[in-house]
């Protein structure tokens, strides 16, 4: 997914007290327990407790490097869980975590805003990798060469943000690097002992690129090195845009949903003993509304299609369905492409999370 740098962060982390930084000499993941975590008195405003998501759920992606308010963007939209992104390493090389780079993964800012949404009834997912880190070598598992240290990083936002989901958006060339890919996945396997140790529910979202055909070699390989090396995935959410392969002017609605009935077929080889059912609501679809970033012709996702796509998700019970992103869903730019702030069409303010936002069981 896009991840352009056009603003300030909402504020700026320079006094923190935290620090989350998994030192890469590091020989064992934290353990500090969740609950002392949350009565820490010098904490900023609490976080609010761990929640588990619905079974279905609307759940857009949200910019963190503009300088939108979280509850502000979810009173206006009617939207109450989002996936934040994107966490990524300071630099290449680095075991440090940051939000886009830019500032501490430790945000006061976030920490207030999250526990504001979650006195609202809404939750966050938080979003690793993405387009940029995915393409300059950020994405946490990439850039750190330490499993220990990776694993200790993905710990500290569980307890920094009290958050039960973590999403591992893998794009470009982080599908083709194969020791970060096993690197991740045995950090999220040591993650996922360490929030049963805990008692800790704590679920693993998997965001790939996707063809109608289904997933491609390198992103299907993502998940099968998961099962090899004993990485529970709960969901597999598919981008269903920026079809590279197919000739412009294609259906992106129906692409879409050839695109999760494609997948339902791929996972059932990966896990055969999961009903067509129960794989189907291990499904995410996110598509890009209005028009979406592909260079080489023009997509566009209308709200037609998007109506097209939540019949499918209901019929199928679908676990997830979201949009790239929440910021983009109004009508300010009529014919601009890939913007981040508007989606390109004309359309009301909200038009696609008024529609998708009843999906939330």
């Amino acid at each position: 997914m896009t991840r352009r740098v056009t603003g300030s962060v909402i504020l700026a982390a320079a006094a923190l007290a935290v620090s989350l930084c998994a030192c890469s000499n590091s020989t064992q993941t934290s353990s500090t327990p969740p609950a002392q975590q949350s009565s820490d008195p010098a904490a900023p405003q609490s976080v609010g407790a761990f929640k588990q998501w619905p079974a279905r759920v609307y759940s857009p992606y949200f910019e963190t490097w503009t300088d939108s308010s979280l509850p502000s963007l979810a009173s206006q939209s009617g939207a109450h869980y989002f996936n934040l992104g994107f966490l990524q390493a300071e630099s290449a090389g680095s075991c440090t975590l940051t939000w886009d780079g830019s500032q501490s993964a430790d945000s006061p800012a976030y920490r207030s805003e999250i526990g504001q949404l979650k006195q609202r009834g809404g939750n966050v997912a938080l979003a690793f990798g993405g387009q940029s880190a995915g393409n300059n070598g950020t994405e946490i598992a990439d850039s750190c060469t330490d499993v220990n240290a990776i694993a200790a990083d993905y710990e500290a936002v569980i307890n920094t943000y009290h958050v039960t989901r973590l999403d591992m958006d893998v794009e470009l060339n982080a599908l083709n690097d194969s020791a970060g890919i096993e690197r991740r996945n045995k950090a999220i396997a040591m993650t996922e002992a360490w929030a049963v140790s805990h008692g800790q529910s704590l679920q693993i979202q998997y965001t790939l690129p996707v063809q109608p055909s289904g997933l491609q070699p390198n992103a299907l390989a993502v998940l099968q090195n998961a099962v090899q090396e004993g990485a529970k995935v709960s969901l597999v959410n598919i981008m269903t845009f920026d079809y590279y392969d197919l000739p412009g002017g294609v259906d992106m609605g129906t692409s879409a949903i050839d695109a999760a009935t494609s997948v339902n077929s791929q996972l059932a080889a990966l896990y055969p003993k999961k009903s067509r059912q129960e794989l189907y609501a291990m499904e995410g679809i996110t598509f890009l509304p209005g028009i979406d970033d592909n260079p080489s012709k023009t997509e566009v996702t209308q709200l037609s299609g998007a109506r097209r796509i939540l019949s499918f998700a209901r019929d199928h019970s679908l676990g997830l369905l979201s949009i790239w992103a929440i910021q983009r869903d109004n009508g300010g730019c009529p014919g601009s492409i890939d913007s981040n702030s508007c989606s390109g069409i004309s359309q009301s303010s909200w038009a696609f999370s008024h529609l998708v936002e009843s999906f939330t069981s």
